[in-house]
């Protein structure tokens, strides 16, 4: 049999392991991912189908793309919220300016249409 004070500290370090990791997880921001949408227009206000709007993470330079259906809509998902991003759309030869999601932002959906001139 092992002695008592032997399974005291056993037990003890696995409390203290446990109530570190919990109060470690309590501490930590929400680290939520974020997410931008919007629709992609023409100089007259007009939806844009089969216009290709990227996104590039300035951090990790990684570029994603999403091509427009009928309502012009595009959508990212899975944005961290510790990086910036730049997004064009672009059809034909035409681009928009470059519009930017940062991540001093705390919104995690944000709303971006994008006009091509």
């Amino acid at each position: 049999m092992k002695p008592l004070i032997h399974i005291w500290r056993k037990s003890s370090w696995a409390v203290l392991l446990s109530l570190g990791l919990g109060a470690l997880l309590l501490a930590q921001p929400d680290t939520g991912t974020r997410s931008v949408e919007g629709r992609v227009l023409d100089s007259f206000g007009h939806i844009v189908v089969g216009a290709v709007v990227q996104i590039e993470d300035m951090k990790s330079l990684q570029v994603r793309s999403f091509i427009t259906q009928d309502a012009g809509a595009y959508h990212f998902v899975g944005l961290s919220p510790n990086a910036d991003y730049e997004l064009t759309a672009s059809k034909e030869g035409i681009t928009s300016r470059v519009k930017d999601l940062r991540s001093s932002s705390s919104r995690k959906k944000t709303v971006i249409d994008l006009t091509l001139k």
